[in-house]
């Protein structure tokens, strides 16, 4: 028996005969998790506190719950925590962990009560209580933001950047949270905080609406690579390619269930030309059990479940399957797993559809793009090569399903007026965005502004500005997500969709054109902001593509007031998706197999 587990052996019998006191079993537990050996600490812990009954007992079970903790023992952890609570009710620690375990074990609302508790009984002028009340402030804003409790997150992701002004990440979930809301302006004052790290710590999606400036947009996304990014792990792809007879292409993400990204991608994975090609999708995506998510589960040729593997785990599954192409679906968003990718499990790495924009990532050689949504001029913008498309870099589903188009009265529209709409997230509205649609509704008599319902509070605000530009709040119709079939149908009870800039319509705006509704857009120098313009120059529909907002507010007046107009657009999308390039979806697959066959050949 070696001289620690001696040591060990004999504090446990120490414990067991009541004559280990709180202090020595403190110290001998504390060298054990020094020694990461947290289940023996456990073991001493619990025989400690099976044998006596101290006024230190909660220490002990606090104690225990930590080391239990440490090795994912979250029921056990929760019971420590539990009865460490019930012997001291005012004891901090405790039910700070409780929370962490409960946000764990995928309780959030039983987080949230343990970390409110936290936040309330402590004060920031109490240098025992601040570092804990603090973490207990932006674990709330973290999980009250992921409940879309955006209001409630806001309100304590604020009070802890005036506990400590100089947080990067606080802030960049405050910014969101603030432009979520349409909060205007999105960047406000706090005392203490620089504006300048304000806009530093702006994410890279969050950025992307909130300008308009492609060297704004490049800057975030490689601040995001230079403070939360492993740029210390090795590379796993061979060198060359790997001369297989069939190109192994791989897809990667989170969105593999009912996300706008797959709704746009099922097609391409079932028509991918299974003599040339073997399809992987590396996912950890929640089941949703949707249609959806078996129709892509269904068209790839492997599918991998990585959820429970650690980055570098997935990476070397993805190089032991000697993926040819790995085309990352992410970019910067929720759910992205750029760390995976630093590992570089494949030689060749393409980013599409996730963030539109610069990924920053140094290890994306690719961005699929088309010659409308990034000129030449632009490319310098990026840190990928652009891989252009001959026609339009978004690809589409044509099976997607529409359920009959409602009735105005259903829909809570007024049966004989104008029907402008918007269905894009909130977030992409800007003050100078709806100034412009307000000036319109007030140029445009009687007409309406039909707007997605995505938060209470954004509502309100909406409302709110309304008022403000002199508008009545109610000629603002608002209506809640709804099922795909149910939501495209939707599109047909409206006369024109009024896209937002900088950040355009994507997944929407073909929504919008495939239920040949006319889309309006305003094209700017960045991916996008010239989303909405790709697609409708690959419906040569140019005259909807305008450069300024006053342009586009001349047009969509001039469109409300010529009915003529508005049927001949509708007319001419009809025809676009029977027979025009922007829904070919086969079309779209060859065009892109084009571009890997050629990347695999310069590799080989």
């Amino acid at each position: 028996m070696s001289s620690s587990e001696s040591g060990f052996a004999s504090h446990v019998l120490l414990a067991w005969q009541q004559k280990l006191s709180i202090n020595d079993l403190l110290n001998s537990a504390s060298q054990l998790e020094a020694a990461q050996q947290y289940e023996l600490a456990a073991v001493l812990y619990q025989t400690w506190l099976s044998r006596n009954q101290t006024a230190f007992n909660h220490f002990a079970y606090f104690n225990l719950g930590a080391a239990l903790s440490n090795v994912g023992e979250l029921e056990g952890a929760k019971n420590a925590y539990l009865q460490a609570i019930a012997l001291s009710p005012t004891f901090v620690q405790p039910r700070f962990n409780l929370g962490s375990v409960y946000d764990r074990l995928g309780q959030p609302d039983a987080a949230v009560a343990e970390w409110t508790w936290v936040a309330d009984h402590t004060s920031a002028d109490n240098p025992d209580e601040r570092a804990i009340r603090l973490l207990a402030l932006n674990g709330l804003g973290r999980v009250l933001e992921a409940q879309q409790q955006y209001a409630q997150a806001l309100a304590r992701l604020t009070e802890s950047l005036r506990m400590e002004p100089n947080q990067p990440d606080v802030l960049h979930h405050w910014v969101f949270l603030r432009a979520k809301q349409c909060v205007w302006p999105v960047y406000a004052d706090i005392d203490g905080v620089d504006p300048e790290l304000m806009r530093k710590s702006t994410s890279a999606l969050a950025m992307i609406a909130l300008s308009g400036d492609p060297e704004a947009q490049l800057a975030a996304a490689k601040h995001f690579v230079a403070n939360k990014l492993r740029t210390d792990v090795p590379t796993l792809a061979a060198s060359k390619g790997y001369g297989h007879k069939k190109i192994r292409i791989a897809y990667l993400s989170s969105d593999f269930c009912l996300h706008p990204v797959s709704m746009l991608t099922a097609e391409l994975f079932e028509l991918h030309d299974r003599k040339h090609f073997e399809v992987y999708g590396y996912c950890w995506s929640r089941e949703d059990g949707s249609a959806l998510r078996a129709r892509i589960v269904g068209a790839m040729d492997h599918f991998e479940r990585i959820h429970e593997l650690s980055d570098e785990a997935a990476a070397q599954l993805i190089r032991d399957h000697e993926i040819d192409i790995l085309v990352d679906l992410h970019g910067q968003t929720l759910g992205a797993r750029p760390n995976l990718l630093a590992y570089r499990p494949a030689p060749i790495q393409i980013t599409y559809l996730g963030l539109p924009a610069t990924t920053g990532l140094p290890f994306i050689d690719y961005v699929i793009g088309d010659r409308f949504l990034i000129p030449k001029a632009s490319a310098k913008y990026y840190t990928e090569k652009p891989l252009y498309m001959p026609d339009v870099y978004q690809v589409s589903d044509r099976k997607r399903v529409n359920a009959p188009v409602p009735s105005r009265e259903i829909c809570g529209l007024p049966r004989d007026a104008f029907v402008f709409c918007s269905f894009n997230n909130n977030y992409k509205f800007t003050p100078e965005m709806f100034a412009t649609w307000m000036s319109i509704l007030k140029r445009v008599p009687g007409s309406v502004l039909w707007l997605l319902s995505d938060n209470p509070w954004a509502e309100a605000n909406l409302r709110q500005e309304a008022s403000k530009h002199g508008v009545d709040a109610e000629r603002l119709v608002f209506s809640g997500r709804a099922a795909p079939e149910n939501y495209l149908a939707r599109y047909g009870a409206a006369d024109l969709f009024l896209d937002t800039f900088p950040f355009n319509a994507g997944t929407t705006a073909n929504d919008a054109l495939w239920m040949s509704l006319p889309v309006l857009t305003c094209s700017g120098r960045t991916f996008a902001s010239r989303m909405a313009g790709a697609l409708l120059t690959a419906a040569d529909l140019d005259e909807l593509i305008t450069q300024d907002l006053s342009e586009y507010e001349e047009k969509a007046v001039a469109l409300a007031n010529a009915p003529e107009d508005c049927k001949r657009l509708r007319d001419h999308l009809a025809q676009v998706r029977e027979d025009g390039a922007l829904f070919d979806t086969p079309r779209f697959t060859r065009n892109l197999e084009k571009h890997f066959k050629r990347l695999v050949r310069a590799s080989a």
